[in-house]
């Protein structure tokens, strides 16, 4: 399992949002390259990077600043936020980034994103599937920047994709997304269990290194962490095991 860490992009600036909430963001610096360029030093070869004005907006608004942190540093780039129509899919590509990650309109628009991964390849598109457990314990997804509930289920939403080749699927339980309460194992080990073809990467709630160290265990490809590393609780010793597959 890889570790990938995460910069999340609210008007030029780094943030973390507490539970998808837009109104309860920490800044963590204006200057995204910078980060980048940190990460990469500390041993790092993949980065995720969200657009969070994108996500609520459907009009990304960081495009400066990706190109800038992509050339700053060579990384295995995947790029959320606003993902929603197939020009911005090839921009994106083009711009050099290795996957574009698609949310709300993998629940909205199935027969849309379907064609792009006819066009592009299940391997350039990471499908974001954010949710939030209901009081009977079924994870329901949530679209546009987490602010509304679809009523779909992520198992209906996946298997729906399992024809295309669906191959990475980043999940979040936005309940501990920048929580630090610690990831959901159950939800993760019951995806792993329905979808053991699927290339997981978990997200939300880790806090250090035990975490991550469960995440593997139950065979997760990857973890996205995003707070956990700005405030050092993942540490420069704790990184070297996770910065490949294995």
């Amino acid at each position: 399992m890889i570790v990938i860490p995460a910069i999340d992009l609210k008007g030029g600036s780094c943030v973390r949002l507490y539970q998808g909430n837009f109104d309860r963001e920490t800044r963590y610096g204006d200057d995204p390259a910078e980060l980048a360029r940190r990460y990469r030093a500390a041993g790092f070869d993949h980065l995720h990077i969200v657009d969070l004005d994108g996500a609520l907006t459907g009009r990304q608004q960081h495009h400066a600043v990706v190109s800038e942190i992509a050339n700053a540093a060579q990384f295995v780039l995947q790029i959320g936020g606003g993902v929603r129509s197939r020009d911005s899919i090839a921009r994106w590509l083009y711009a050099g980034a290795s996957r574009c990650v698609v949310g709300s309109l993998a629940v909205t628009e199935p027969r849309t994103v379907e064609d792009w991964f006819r066009e592009f390849g299940a391997d350039r598109i990471v499908l974001a599937l954010d949710v939030r457990t209901s009081d009977e314990g079924i994870p329901i997804l949530a679209t546009h920047g987490w602010t509304r509930s679809s009523g779909v289920t992520l198992w209906e939403c996946i298997d729906g994709y399992v024809r295309c080749g669906l191959k990475h699927v980043l999940c979040t339980d936005i309940r501990l997304d920048g929580a630090l309460r610690g990831p959901n194992g159950p939800l993760y080990r019951e995806f792993l269990r329905r979808y053991p073809e699927i290339e997981l990467q978990a997200s939300g709630g880790v806090r250090h290194r035990g975490d991550l160290e469960e995440l593997r265990a139950l065979g997760c490809a990857a973890a996205i962490t995003g707070r956990a590393l700005l405030d050092g609780r993942i540490t420069a010793e704790d990184i070297p095991s996770f910065l490949q597959n294995g």
